[in-house]
């Protein structure tokens, strides 16, 4: 059986501070989030590998750097209500959990939406894990103070911008399925107006939904 504990302070030291994200906060969240127990059982060796890995449902959970990337550039906070979309099995919803007062996550696949909230109910008792079109984000929560997409979308959703608090950060990556995305960060100003920086190169999922890819 692998050094489970071992090998995530090498992940955390090795794939997210040595690349510059060294807020103490991100690098003791990913600590605190056994990454072995959100991969499908075959991938558990594998867990702390510095590449995405199969998940439930035919998806994949994303490279460990990349999750941190996104939430530090979403500057979530301790008083921060986030929103995650594309939550699959649930990884980057617990560690933002472990940042932020409360997690909201959006999964339109109905198997991961059973097996995220399972593996949450123990440990993570600030998240919540809704089905539905995460394109469309989740009205009955907002506004957010953080919105953070794990999937890429055909445009930034207006609805999703209008769910984000004054001051709120969205991170989305944009572009199509099988190129190069540019990772996106929309800050809204109080005045409702928005801010947008690029990021830079990724590579993402399709997004599906009514705002985003058409499933097919």
């Amino acid at each position: 059986m692998p050094d489970f504990a071992k090998l995530r302070e090498r992940m955390v030291r090795r794939q997210i501070e040595a690349r510059g994200l060294n807020s103490p906060t991100i690098l003791d969240a990913f600590r605190n989030v056994p990454r072995e127990d959100f991969v499908s059982a075959g991938s558990a060796s594998a867990a702390y590998e510095d590449h995405p890995l199969p998940i439930e449902a035919g998806q994949t959970i994303s490279q460990p750097y990349m999750v941190a990337l996104m939430i530090a550039a979403a500057e979530i906070g301790p008083n921060d209500r986030v929103l995650e979309i594309g939550t699959g099995s649930g990884y980057a919803a617990a560690v933002i959990s472990r940042i932020a007062a409360e997690v909201i996550g959006i999964e339109r696949q109905p198997r991961l939406v059973k097996v995220a909230r399972e593996r949450m109910r123990a440990r993570f008792k600030n998240v919540a894990i809704f089905e539905g079109d995460g394109t469309l984000g989740w009205p009955d929560a907002a506004p957010f103070d953080a919105i953070i997409a794990a999937a890429s979308g055909s445009h930034v959703p207006q609805v999703l911008i209008d769910q984000l608090a004054p001051g709120g950060r969205l991170v989305m990556p944009v572009g199509g399925p099988g190129r190069v995305q540019d990772l996106l960060k929309i800050t809204k100003r109080v005045d409702g107006t928005v801010v947008q920086e690029n990021l830079g190169g990724v590579r993402f999922v399709p997004l599906i939904g009514e705002e985003g890819w058409q499933e097919g």
